[in-house]
């Protein structure tokens, strides 16, 4: 990088009592998993990992009905909008009743999170998931996982249902579980039938035994397949990309598709760090999520995004580009620039207002608002957010908190029973 740096367009501006910013895109959720953080931080296995915490959210996932999931994601859209997040990716894999079979009404699960979304506020991209088979090999889906599964018929029809929902405030794209989880010919089958505009997100590369199986089973890294089997572009996202090779990082830059770090759950579960210096000096796209949500706040995930860096690295200030030599700044545009990629929204006019008393903004001008933001502590400093025209969120909580937070009291109490 450069020893100085040609300054950005400021996304910072300043506003009557504080500094406007635009509002986060969240770009990986699965709502129901707020039902569990905290609740998986004992050990079962002296080699605890991934893989063994999927145990708890199969236990936890078995017991949600869609009372419970609206209760569950209304809640935890609540806190995304407190927080500074005004639109989600969530990508919805619970379809079926716990036995497998489909409710009724096939799509009540999908339509509690579309509720939830609604009476909240939040933008919502809904991302149905496909998920057909248990691994690399083929194998069918283990007793867990069957009211997450769909075959391509069934999960084209949902997805068609989905779409009738479509307007200001809700996308409907595509998610394809993972390369694990869907065989080549389905994956080829559904990416022909989708519209010209679906975004397409898909976990990728999570975990280091992914990569070993598809190696051993593909001759391949997951990444590489993808790219060698699939047209991806900038309608595209890839959850975690978290093990990478040269070649790969590249060929996702390249593509313009984005990758959607999740670093709050990519820590609880032990999962890697994403390379991020050089994905930034490829040229790639990327933005954040919150995924499990043991975390619900955009600062914790940009901080700890640039903090694991920092640990693996031994230096400092390393989320820098050519045009500006600030973390906070580089990290708030890395976010707003991928945000309609992979959402699908032009929210231009959705932004925050941060608190312009709280102690940690004394003192302080457009220049550096974003570093004091994220690099300051954890007193909350989101004073107003607004989405879509509409104010939700005013001294720092939402319209309707109380309420939403009475019906998750209540929701809990029966999942937990």
């Amino acid at each position: 990088m450069p020893a100085t740096a040609t300054p950005l367009p400021s996304l910072v501006q300043p506003v009557a009592g504080g500094w406007r910013v635009p509002a986060i895109a969240n770009l990986h959720s699965h709502a129901f998993q707020r039902a569990m953080a905290g609740m998986a931080e004992r050990q079962t296995h002296p080699e605890d990992s991934f893989w063994t915490w999927r145990e708890t959210m199969y236990r936890v996932a078995a017991r949600f009905d869609p009372d419970l999931l609206h209760a569950v994601a209304s809640q935890l859209y609540v806190e995304m909008l407190e927080a500074g997040y005004g639109s989600v990716c969530e990508f919805h894999y619970v379809h079926h009743q716990p036995d497998g079979r489909p409710y009724a009404a096939h799509t009540v699960m999908a339509d509690a999170l579309l509720a939830a979304a609604r009476d909240t506020g939040i933008r919502i991209t809904l991302l149905p998931v496909l998920y057909m088979t248990g691994g690399f090999d083929g194998h069918a889906l283990g007793e867990r996982q069957r009211r997450f599964g769909h075959d391509v018929d069934s999960y084209l029809r949902l997805f068609d249902a989905l779409r009738a929902h479509t307007g200001d405030s809700v996308r409907i794209g595509c998610a394809l579980h993972s390369l694990r989880a869907v065989p080549e010919a389905a994956m080829r089958e559904v990416l022909a039938a989708l519209p010209a505009d679906a975004r397409i997100h898909i976990h990728v590369a999570e975990q280091v035994g992914e990569v070993q199986d598809c190696l051993a089973l593909r001759d391949a890294r997951p990444v590489e397949w993808l790219l060698g089997h699939a047209h991806v572009d900038a309608r595209w996202t890839l959850v975690h990309a978290t093990h990478l090779d040269n070649a790969e990082l590249a060929g996702i830059a390249s593509s313009g598709a984005t990758v959607a770090i999740c670093p709050t759950t990519e820590a609880n579960l032990g999962d890697g760090l994403f390379r991020l210096r050089d994905f930034l000096d490829a040229g790639g796209s990327w933005g954040i999520g919150s995924d499990s949500h043991i975390s619900v706040s955009p600062v914790e995930e940009l901080r700890w995004l640039e903090y694991g860096q920092r640990l693996d690295t031994r230096h400092r200030n390393i989320a820098v580009s050519a045009d500006s030599t600030s973390v906070g700044e580089t990290l708030l545009q890395g976010v707003v620039a991928s945000a309609a990629k992979s959402t699908g929204f032009d929210a231009g006019d959705d932004h925050v207002v941060l608190d312009g008393e709280a102690a940690i903004f004394a003192g302080a001008n457009a220049s550096d608002v974003a570093d004091r933001w994220i690099f300051s502590g954890n007193v909350p400093c989101v004073r107003e957010v607004e989405v879509a025209g509409v104010k939700l969120v005013s001294e720092g909580r939402h319209r309707d908190r109380d309420a939403v937070a009475g019906r998750y009291r209540q929701a809990m109490v029966r999942l937990l029973a």
